[in-house]
């Protein structure tokens, strides 16, 4: 087993699945522009969009959580920079958020009109995708992140009864 553990794993495989599954349905769509696959991409967009909300939400609070005793910037949790995560999984978890973005924004431009000419397709929800690929960035950073331990600038606690100034 790698230094990120089996939960750290379980993060990345469910990113690149997710990501797979919103490539294809994307691209069917996109290709077929009919009634069960638009409704198909559309519904995977949309579930994508609302798990990387809370994904985003639930790895910003433990960040919160771990920043009492550790330096955690948001480049570190969302875009696994500074050294927090393994090469492999930054690269892995940085390569699935470049795939949503480009596809989620290369469907909604290929196809701007519905099928009977009005503007605006639900292949524009392809463009939420990417909340998904931050929040798992998030979740992977803030379960098996490494950051460095934070530093008191003041060398010794204050006495609660001490003068203070």
């Amino acid at each position: 087993m790698n230094n990120h553990g089996a939960a750290g794993d379980l993060i990345v495989r469910i990113n690149v699945l997710a990501t797979v599954l919103f490539t294809v349905t994307a691209l069917a769509a996109a290709i077929v522009f009919e009634g069960f696959v638009i409704g198909l991409a559309a519904a995977v967009a949309l579930v994508l969009f609302f798990v990387g909300i809370f994904a985003f939400l639930w790895s910003f609070w433990n960040a919160i959580q771990r920043s009492r005793g550790e330096q955690v910037a948001v480049t570190q949790l969302y875009f696994l920079a500074g050294g927090v995560a393994p090469r492999s999984v930054r690269t892995t978890m940085l390569l699935a958020l470049a795939v949503q973005c480009v596809v989620g924004l290369g469907t909604a431009i290929a196809r701007p009109d519905s099928a009977d000419g009005s503007p605006g397709t639900s292949l524009a929800l392809g463009v939420l995708v990417p909340l998904f690929g931050f929040g798992m960035n998030g979740l992977w950073a803030a379960f098996h992140g490494h950051y460095a331990d934070r530093v008191s600038n003041n060398p010794r606690p204050i006495d609660q009864n001490e003068h203070h100034g």
